[in-house]
């Protein structure tokens, strides 16, 4: 979104002053956008923080563990790193990272060189997870990654101090047509279905397993293992759905989170489009079966959602390669409005839209299991649904990415392959922006206009309380930023700033541009135009008339520039 804040009416008094007024008049309309605390923030800053309204903001500490480099950072919302883990090893993420009740940081992680060259290797390919303390100091670590099993993506840390972690599992061409998959999608011969490993750090050991192998259905081969009729059986997963062109890494499981209260964990499948939920109260027995646990299903799914297509009915898609499903409360109480509402970022709702979405699972009377209403489960529609409230193409992102619910009832939400994270308020104004300042994993200079799609990829953000349990006596004051030669001074202008500005609101896209803008004004008079770069040094000068006016700014380099019409001022990105 674009807004316009009103500038001071003022003129140079003599040909002497022109100079001074033209820094004048930057230097003003610069702190009139940083200072506006109750509308949406236009910044001068490029990375880091852009924008934020302390009064419609949470307060809270943000945890960031950006890829194509090993440091965990945890950063205040003026965007200064108030604690941070280093690791000492030539890793990346692989890909989540959380912090315990007890102060300790799980995080997942891989050597950089394991990757391409592995047996097993995708897209948020993972190797090791590890416990650290507070200091640093290694407490437990677990590692998988050999010629038949990966650990990847996420992992979900649990009260009892387990983590439960996804897996890929190799199976050969003959397992995968045995088991009834058409050889058709088998593009690489083989097939990698996912496998949710629980362990325990205290013995080193894994204590609970669940496979999608044991739980599968086909309708392809009637000779072949899981033959049945797929409509009728939900709780199945169709061996033969496929939306990755045969690729063996069929279902790409990107998130996992574990309910106490219920004893259930929600599982993101982007490649069916759907989230599924299973049993945790099952024995590892049980939950290799259709029977036993708390459910009386064993293993098989207990729920499943956003895309009826994938188990044969009817019903439209809702999800688009999802990530970061997870309950928005795990203590929730069962008699209580939230028990099983859920959490997502909905990824592909179009080319250039995400959204973050709440979803109201419909649990039976004893929360044991889910309401299917004629062959489909339920609800119809999200709860609600937020996306970023202007024009920004970097709000969006088809891969990566996180949203949460916070506790005031603002959304954080971080499109990751643009390092780009933001906070919007129930009334969907921009509370708080957040530009990771790394490129390709190395820390850039404040200012800097050169990133661009997958220069800092971000995985997710974490907010966590200020009064978070895992902060007690820890010291959190401000230790610098993650960027090079920041502006100290920035946040401090935002949070104290009283200055009242009336704003405006127009239509200028598309930002960032790389060759032409489009203004849409209220009204249609004759009035000049003038382009200022980030300097204030004034670009461009010229009469402009009409509601639609195109700009051509091909002649212009790469930057930060500001545009003044009718009194009002706006920014954009030349790239």
């Amino acid at each position: 979104m674009i807004n316009h804040i009103s500038t001071i009416n003022e003129k140079p008094h003599s040909t002497q002053g022109v100079a001074f007024f033209t820094f004048r008049f930057m230097r003003t309309i610069v702190i009139l956008l940083l200072c506006t605390s109750s509308v949406y923030l236009q910044s001068q800053n490029t990375v880091g923080l852009l924008s934020y309204s302390k009064s419609s903001s949470y307060d809270g500490f943000n945890l960031l563990y950006p890829h194509n480099q090993s440091t965990t950072y945890l950063v205040d919302n003026c965007g200064q790193i108030v604690h941070s883990w280093e690791d000492m090893e030539p890793t990346v993420p692989g890909n989540s990272a959380y912090i315990t009740d007890e102060g300790n940081l799980i995080r997942c992680k891989r050597l950089q060189t394991s990757a391409v060259n592995d047996p097993i290797w995708a897209g948020g390919g993972g190797e090791t997870v590890e416990v650290l303390d507070w200091d640093n100091q290694l407490i437990a670590s677990f590692t998988l990654n050999d010629s038949t099993m990966r650990l990847h993506h996420d992992i979900a840390p649990m009260p009892n101090g387990n983590v439960l972690m996804i897996a890929w599992e190799l199976k050969s061409m003959d397992e995968a047509i045995d088991a009834g998959r058409n050889p058709t999608l088998l593009d690489q011969n083989k097939l990698w279905p996912e496998v949710i490993l629980e362990w325990d750090p205290k013995t080193d050991s894994i204590v609970w397993t669940w496979k999608a192998w044991d739980h599968l259905i086909q309708e392809f081969d009637q000779s072949k293992a899981n033959f049945g009729i797929i409509s009728e059986h939900p709780e199945l997963i169709d061996v033969n759905y496929d939306e990755h062109d045969g690729h063996p890494d069929w279902l790409h499981i990107n998130s996992i989170d574990y309910n106490p209260v219920l004893d259930h964990i929600v599982l993101s499948v982007p490649y069916f489009n759907e989230l599924w939920i299973i049993d945790h109260s099952t024995t590892s027995e049980e939950a290799a079966g259709h029977e036993g646990g708390a459910s009386g299903k064993g293993g098989d799914l207990l729920y499943r959602w956003g895309n009826p297509r994938a188990y044969n009915q009817e019903g439209e898609q809702k999800l688009f390669f999802q990530h970061d499903v997870h309950w928005a409360s795990k203590t929730a109480a069962t008699s209580g409005e939230d028990v099983g509402k859920l959490v997502m970022f909905n990824n592909r709702v179009s080319e250039t839209l995400s959204t973050a979405t709440i979803l109201s699972t419909p649990l039976t009377a004893n929360t044991s299991n889910y309401i299917l209403d004629q062959g489909v489960y339920g609800p119809s529609e999200f709860n609600r649904v937020v996306s970023y409230p202007g024009d920004d193409a970097r709000s969006s992102s088809n891969s990566l990415s996180s949203a949460q619910l916070l506790p005031n009832g603002n959304m954080l939400m971080c499109a990751g392959r643009w390092g780009f994270s933001y906070e919007v308020t129930e009334e969907e104004k921009i509370a708080w922006e957040y530009i990771t300042p790394l490129k390709t994993g190395k820390p850039i200079d404040q200012g800097d206009t050169t990133l661009s799609i997958n220069n800092n990829l971000t995985f997710r953000i974490k907010r966590y309380d200020m009064d978070f349990i895992g902060f007690n006596n820890r010291d959190l004051s401000p230790k610098g930023y993650i960027e090079l030669l920041p502006d100290e001074e920035y946040c401090d202008l935002l949070i104290t700033s009283t200055i009242d500005t009336k704003t405006k609101v127009a239509k200028v896209y598309p930002n960032p541009t790389s060759s032409t803008m489009t203004i849409e004004r209220e009204q249609g008079d004759a009035t000049t135009l003038e382009l200022y770069d980030f300097s204030g040094k004034r670009v461009k000068n010229q009469t402009v008339k009409g509601q639609l006016i195109e700009l051509d700014l091909s002649n212009l380099t790469k930057g930060f520039y500001f545009i003044r019409i009718d009194n009002l001022l706006s920014r954009f990105v030349k790239v």
